[in-house]
């Protein structure tokens, strides 16, 4: 089994705190944030930053359903890391300010993919897939911070 491994970084015109506090508040942005591929959305703890728990399932694929139970933490400022107890699957958003009222957004997703041939192809082609959630999920959090 081969780590996998999708990244995916914006500039968004926003101050880095107010990004931070989007992609934190689980409870009402979060959901307005993700695009199609999710679904069955709960806050089950907390809902702001560390401590959260959150459910949700991921449909990378018309055949692959990922279902996830995040929980979060904040390791370091600026950072929110959502561990799928359901797999080993960990994704890592990192907020940096970018400039005057500008942030980076760098989302990283890492797992241990299947081996074999299907291991190539998820490694080959699952980077891609979530790359291009990802895109949009981040276009939905540049429209909502610059309300």
């Amino acid at each position: 089994m081969a780590q996998v491994e999708a990244t995916t970084e914006r500039v968004i015109e926003a101050d880095a705190d107010a990004v931070f506090g989007a992609l934190a508040d689980y409870r009402q942005t979060r959901p307005k944030l993700l695009p199609e591929h999710f679904s069955e959305y709960e806050v089950r703890e907390g809902g702001e930053g560390a401590g959260t728990l959150v459910h949700w399932k991921l449909q990378a694929t018309s055949k692959r359903v990922r279902d996830c139970l995040l929980e979060v933490s904040e390791p370091t400022e600026g950072q929110l890391v959502e561990k799928d107890r359901n797999s080993s699957m960990v994704t890592t958003w990192t907020v940096t300010p970018a400039g005057e009222g500008r942030a980076r957004v760098v989302v990283t997703t890492v797992w241990q993919g299947a081996g074999g041939i299907g291991g190539f192809f998820e490694k080959t082609f699952a980077p891609k897939g979530l790359g291009r959630i990802y895109d949009q999920l981040l276009d939905k959090l540049a429209a909502e911070v610059a309300k």
